[in-house]
């Protein structure tokens, strides 16, 4: 369990860093102008998450998942991959049509940017965290971890990273229902054996903490407007 609880807390690192980061790395990249340094890095994003993920589903070494599993993880990663790689390439090309305004190509690419690869992407997301708390529950460890502190940790840069994507993303109706139900999830069926399951209690630091940021943020603005549409990015 010591193992998961580092693989975890790296996880939410590169999760956080590969998100988050993006936005801030606008830069040209030398070697070929029209992308941008976060456009390069942004291509490894599903090559390095996406095998946390699946050290995640395992929870320790040679404890393969079940068949079912094992096919709603690859369903689930593939849409992860996509809509994030559908965004990448749509944001890249949506930055050179900034004079081409109400034309129909700007449009479409607008619609693949900001809501078709936002919603399929934020579903993989989900989708592979409610499988993985689905799988911890169903496989806790026969003894407690030895700290949590790691995995609360890195909860907290997760449910951070987590709800400034669902609301930039404006994918709301997506993301806080399932923080919610997560939440209550592990409140009503599994708040005692956190000790024994350090994936769900990961998922459940997040998700409370996104729950409660959803609260503040939909009182203060009086909804989900995204960060950018309120002058804050």
């Amino acid at each position: 369990m010591q193992r998961l609880s580092r693989i975890i807390l790296i996880f939410a690192i590169l999760f956080t860093f590969l998100i988050i980061s993006l936005a801030l790395l606008s830069n040209q990249f030398g070697p070929y102008s029209l992308l941008k340094t976060g456009d390069v890095l942004d291509i490894f994003t599903p090559l390095i998450l996406l095998p946390f993920y699946w050290l995640m589903l395992q929870l320790s070494p040679g404890q393969l998942p079940r068949r079912n599993e094992m096919v709603a993880f690859m369903v689930l990663a593939a849409a992860w991959a996509a809509g994030q790689g559908m965004h990448l390439s749509a944001n890249s090309i949506g930055h050179l049509l900034q004079d081409s305004m109400g034309a129909d190509i700007n449009d479409l690419t607008y619609f693949y940017d900001e809501t078709l690869s936002h919603f399929i992407w934020h579903v993989g997301i989900i989708g592979l965290s409610v499988l993985l708390v689905y799988r911890q529950w169903k496989n806790p460890f026969s003894d407690q971890v030895p700290s949590l502190t790691p995995v609360i940790i890195g909860g907290v840069l997760y449910g951070s990273t987590f709800f400034l994507s669902i609301v930039e993303g404006g994918t709301g109706i997506l993301g806080v229902p399932a923080a919610v139900l997560v939440t209550l999830f592990v409140l009503i069926w599994a708040r005692d054996r956190l000790t024994e399951m350090p994936v769900m209690t990961f998922f459940f630091a997040a998700y409370l903490l996104a729950t409660i940021l959803f609260v503040i943020w939909t009182i203060y603005w009086g909804g989900l407007p995204e960060p950018s549409e309120v002058g804050l990015i």
